[in-house]
């Protein structure tokens, strides 16, 4: 990558790497609750599916972590003066920073961070701000935006 004039996506890379390892160690000390309430309900591809209030917040936070790697990837491939290019992105394809594996499933999390990466993506490279905003070190979706991508209510 160096000798590509990928200076900024190794970097990126390498920060990817460091925090899915510490996912890692923090997922084998992790302790979940067996006495989930199912009280949320959320709308994808005109199927309804049921999660907790943690798995609601693990979805908030698969669109947030996407938006902010997807943001830092495309901001790397525009300093390198790489073309546009979300989905040959290896946070995209990989897709599971942050993922703790209980609350909702890798497939969904996948799903909720590639739609958060591929927004901040598109900012990040244009160095814009239509998707997010960034606040205390983070790149975060606005609520209009988090809200109309996951379509989630208590019932």
């Amino acid at each position: 990558m160096k000798q590509q004039n990928q200076l900024r996506r190794l970097r990126y890379q390498q920060s990817y790497w460091r925090r899915l390892e510490n996912d890692r160690r923090r997922l084998q000390n992790a302790r979940y609750y067996n006495s989930l309430v199912y009280n949320y309900r959320y709308s994808r591809n005109n199927r309804y599916y049921y999660t907790s209030s943690y798995g609601a917040s693990m979805l908030r936070r698969a669109l947030n972590d996407g938006y902010d790697q997807g943001y830092r990837a495309g901001q790397s491939d525009r300093y390198d003066g790489w073309g546009y290019d979300p989905y040959g992105n290896f946070g995209y394809s990989d897709a599971s920073y942050g993922y703790d594996s209980y609350y909702v499933s890798y497939s969904e999390y996948q799903y909720y961070f590639r739609e958060g990466f591929r927004r901040g993506y598109e900012d990040g490279y244009y160095g814009r701000y239509n998707y997010g905003a960034y606040n205390s070190g983070r790149y975060n979706l606005l609520s209009g935006i988090l809200g109309g991508l996951l379509l989630i209510s208590l019932f």
